[in-house]
């Protein structure tokens, strides 16, 4: 059974950084196929939204709200995602979703997905 499991989020002021990170179990990250992981995020009352998207070869897209914030990358390995948060702001504030097996910022594409991981900004 396929599983993603987050970690690193939590309270930070605005300005501040955070780490989230997202093992994956039972599905391999490094295979180069059609297939993208990416990192989205839900905050209250909106609409889930993707972050960074990343291809089985490393390539990675942002979101134009956090390119330069903002560092996506996997670790084939360890087979774990990660995404470094710098420069927070308040807007950030959501739950972060580790996500693989899909297609670009198609979110119903996706075939697996993690609990979440709540990051809050405060200002």
């Amino acid at each position: 059974q396929v599983q993603l499991v987050e970690s690193g989020g939590g309270s930070v002021q605005a300005g501040g950084s955070l780490r989230l990170s997202c093992t994956v179990s039972e599905y391999s990250i490094s295979t180069i196929d059609a297939y993208w992981v990416g990192w989205f995020r839900q905050a209250p009352g909106k609409e889930r939204e993707g972050v960074a998207v990343i291809y089985g070869d490393g390539s990675t897209i942002y979101a134009d709200s956090v390119k330069g914030r903002f560092t996506a990358s996997k670790d084939n390995s360890k087979n774990t995602l990660y995404l470094q948060m710098n420069s927070l702001q308040v807007e950030d504030t959501a739950m972060y979703y580790c996500a693989a097996k899909g297609f670009g910022w198609t979110i119903s594409s996706y075939n697996y997905w993690g609990q979440g991981t709540q990051v809050t900004v405060s200002s």
